[in-house]
C-alpha cells in the first residue's frame, strides 16, 4: 500500500481531506427537495464504493505493508470491530451533523458541529497516541473553540426564524459533534498494534460499520424527522432524479476520500492522529466559507454578525495554523 515518507506528502493528505471534508455536503445543497434521509442512502453507497475504490488503488500500491486484499485477510477480529465501531459511531454523528445542517445551514452546523468533534477528537487522540508539539496543538485547539463561540453568537445575531426550531439545530450539531469527537480514536486503535489492518483496509470496515448503522438508524429519521416535519417514505427515494441519486454518491464518495488520506496521513510516524485529525476538520473552514460566500446564508444577517463571523475566520486559520506547526516544531 502507498504510504508517505516525508510530513511534506503527509501534510497535502491533511489539507486534502479538510477540502473533502468541508465540501462534500455542498451535495445536499444542490438536491433542493430531495429529503436529507432519502440522500444519506446514496451517500452510503458513495461511501462504500469510495472505500474499495481506493482500497484496489493506493492501497494495492507501494512498498510499505501489505497489499489491500491481503491486509484485509491479516486483521484480526477485535481490531476489524474497533474499525467498524468508528463507522456506528460516525454514522450516528454524521446523520444529526446532515439534520442540522437541514435545520441551521452549512456556515453554523459545520462550524459548530465539526469545531467541536475536533476538540473532542484531538484531545482523545493525543491520549492514546501523543505525537507532535503540545504546546502548538492544544494552544491551536483553545483558538479553535473561541472560534465556535464566535460563530454560534454570529447565528445568534443572524436569527430570523422561530427561536425554537434555531436552537435546535444548535443543539443537535453539538451532539453531532461530541459523537464525531469520538469516532476517529476508536477507527485509531483499530488501525494500531500486531492483527491491526492498515488505512485502506480500516476504510473499508469503517464504512461497513457506517452501512450496518445507517440501516435502523437512517429508518428512524425517516419516521420521527428531527426538524417535525412530516414523514419521510421509502418510495421517495425511488422517485428521486437520477442526478440526485449521483450528488448523493458523490458526496459518499467525496468525504470518503478525505477519510482514506487522513488515516494515512495519521500512520505517518511525524504526524500521529491527533495532527491528522485536528487538520482533517479544518473542514470547518472550508463549509462555512461555502455556507457564506457560495450559499449567501449570511446576505442578510445584520453587520454585528458578520463582524463576529468575520473573526471566526481569523482565529480558525490561527489555531488550524499552530496544529499544523506542531509536527515540524521541536517539543
Amino acid at each position: 500500500m502507498f504510504q508517505p515518507q516525508t510530513y511534506s506528502i503527509a501534510f497535502s493528505f491533511m489539507v486534502i481531506t479538510m477540502f473533502c471534508w468541508g465540501s462534500w455536503a455542498n451535495t445536499i445543497k444542490v438536491c433542493q427537495g430531495y429529503r436529507f434521509q432519502l440522500f444519506y442512502w446514496d451517500y452510503v453507497i458513495g461511501l462504500l464504493a469510495g472505500s474499495i475504490a481506493w482500497g484496489i488503488t493506493l492501497g494495492s500500491m507501494g512498498a510499505s505493508g501489505r497489499p489491500f486484499f491481503a491486509d484485509i485477510a491479516h486483521a484480526d477480529t477485535s481490531h476489524i470491530l474497533f474499525a467498524v465501531a468508528g463507522g456506528v459511531d460516525f454514522n450516528i454523528a454524521n446523520l444529526l451533523l446532515v439534520a442540522a445542517i437541514d435545520i441551521a445551514g452549512l456556515a453554523v452546523a459545520f462550524p459548530v458541529g465539526i469545531g467541536l468533534a475536533l476538540i473532542v477528537g484531538a484531545v482523545s487522540s493525543y491520549v492514546i497516541s501523543p505525537a507532535g508539539n503540545p504546546l502548538l496543538l492544544f494552544g491551536g485547539i483553545a483558538l479553535v473553540t473561541i472560534a465556535i463561540i464566535f460563530d454560534a453568537i454570529a447565528y445568534r445575531l443572524r436569527e430570523t426564524g422561530p427561536r425554537t426550531l434555531s436552537t435546535r439545530g444548535v443543539v443537535i450539531s453539538l451532539v453531532a459533534g461530541l459523537l464525531m469527537g469520538t469516532f476517529y480514536p476508536i477507527v485509531s486503535k483499530g488501525m494500531t498494534g500486531e492483527g491491526a489492518p492498515g488505512p485502506y483496509a480500516a476504510t473499508l470496515f469503517f464504512s461497513i460499520g457506517v452501512a450496518l448503522c445507517a440501516l435502523p438508524f437512517n429508518y428512524l429519521l425517516m419516521r420521527r424527522p428531527l426538524d417535525g416535519s412530516a414523514q419521510v417514505a421509502m418510495s421517495g427515494f425511488r422517485r428521486a432524479r437520477g442526478s440526485w441519486h449521483m450528488w448523493g454518491i458523490l458526496g459518499g464518495a467525496i468525504w470518503c476520500t478525505g477519510a482514506v488520506l487522513n488515516f494515512v496521513a495519521s500512520r505517518a510516524n511525524i504526524v500521529g492522529p491527533a495532527v491528522s485529525y485536528s487538520i482533517g476538520q479544518g473542514a470547518t473552514m472550508i463549509s462555512a466559507a461555502w455556507g457564506v460566500f457560495i450559499w449567501h446564508e449570511f446576505a442578510a444577517a445584520p453587520a454585528r454578525s458578520r463582524k463576529f463571523l468575520f473573526w471566526m475566520f481569523v482565529f480558525f486559520l490561527c489555531g488550524l495554523g499552530a496544529v499544523a506547526l506542531a509536527p515540524i516544531v521541536g517539543r
